[in-house]
């Protein structure tokens, strides 16, 4: 997954730099509805003395992003619920769903071109409920974390594009059990989405 958010960099940039620049306008606002798949990476910690797996999901994702300059956005990433299994020692052994809501500083490249790259940085508030056991009382933290992102624009009308996106969130989240520490979960997601955005 590295790769892949490496790859759309580059890419990113490339596209940037083939052609002459046209702003995104100061005052314009965007909306955008997709599918995303969100993926935990492969070591999630150890709970209860037992290495710890997070499984992967796809929901529906929504964004909202105002140009407060010239190409420069603050948007916002909501979702319907993930739900992710967990397994400790390879055993499926509890479940969780979680709202990952992200805000994020976007800079779009200005291009002459029906692609639109950008990337973006921001803050990760990972909301965890409905935490399900047979072995007593869940409870995972809620987490604040960074997030990075870049994604490519593909314009099919004059205010429409399909969006391809691939974000990273650091999500750390102490677990306890009965009300006792068992450990940290370090999920620390990829999430690759595909999107449509229209420009307002």
């Amino acid at each position: 997954m590295t790769r892949t958010l490496a790859a759309l960099t580059l890419s990113t940039a490339l596209v940037a730099f083939a052609a002459p620049a046209i702003a995104q306008n100061q005052g314009d606002w965007t909306l955008g509805v997709g599918v995303a798949y969100l993926d935990p990476k492969s070591d999630n910690g150890t709970l209860a003395g037992f290495e710890a797996d997070v499984s992967s999901d796809v929901s529906a994702i929504f964004t909202a992003e105002y140009f407060v300059r010239d190409n420069l956005g603050i948007e916002l990433l909501a979702a319907t619920p993930f739900n992710h299994n967990i397994a400790l020692g390879g055993t499926d052994i509890a479940s969780t769903k979680q709202l990952p809501p992200t805000l994020s500083l976007n800079y779009h490249f200005p291009t002459n071109s029906v692609w639109k790259p950008y990337v973006g940085a921001g803050l990760n508030y990972t909301i965890f409920f409905d935490q399900k056991t047979p072995l007593g009382d869940l409870d995972i933290d809620n987490s604040l974390g960074v997030s990075l992102q870049a994604g490519l624009d593909y314009m099919i009308t004059e205010k429409g594009a399909v969006r391809l996106n691939v974000r990273w969130f650091d999500i750390d989240s102490d677990v306890k059990l009965d009300g006792v520490d068992i450990g940290k979960a370090e999920i620390d997601p990829w999430l690759v989405g595909l999107s449509y955005v229209h420009r307002f």
